[in-house]
């Protein structure tokens, strides 16, 4: 198996290197063997686990729940219903945002349309709306 250091491991995962040391501090990557120098040296398999890591990002996961769906990934006993559950949790998660997300910007736009008739600052519904929070 190829040795690999921090700056490799970057490179093919698409990760920066802060990036890295930070999932070594939050549990997401084991703590790398050291060099006698100090450099980290990690195994190729750290990449494919920092491309999940990624990916699943991208997707809306949290760290946190990055952290729950690796320990399925190597837990022997994990079964794909186990996977389905968790994305179809992110799937009402996701959903709620797009609520939430869509009735603040329907608030914004009534706000925007009752500041179109107005002229001076001291009216504005979205400033005395927040003077009065």
């Amino acid at each position: 198996m190829k040795v690999m250091r921090i700056g490799e491991v970057a490179k093919s995962s698409g990760v920066g290197i802060e990036t890295i040391r930070y999932y070594e501090r939050e549990g997401l990557l084991d703590a790398p063997k050291r060099q006698p120098s100090g450099y980290r040296q990690y195994d190729e398999s750290v990449v494919a686990r920092l491309q999940f890591v990624r990916r699943t990002k991208e997707l809306g996961f949290t760290l946190a729940e990055i952290k729950e769906l690796l320990g399925l990934w190597f837990n022997v006993s994990t079964k794909c219903v186990h996977i389905r559950q968790r994305a179809a949790q992110k799937i009402d998660d996701i959903t709620e945002k797009i609520r939430s997300l869509q009735k603040m910007k329907r608030s914004l736009k009534k706000i925007i349309s009752e500041c179109e008739s107005r002229s001076s600052i001291k009216a504005c519904p979205l400033l005395v709306g927040l003077d009065e929070g």
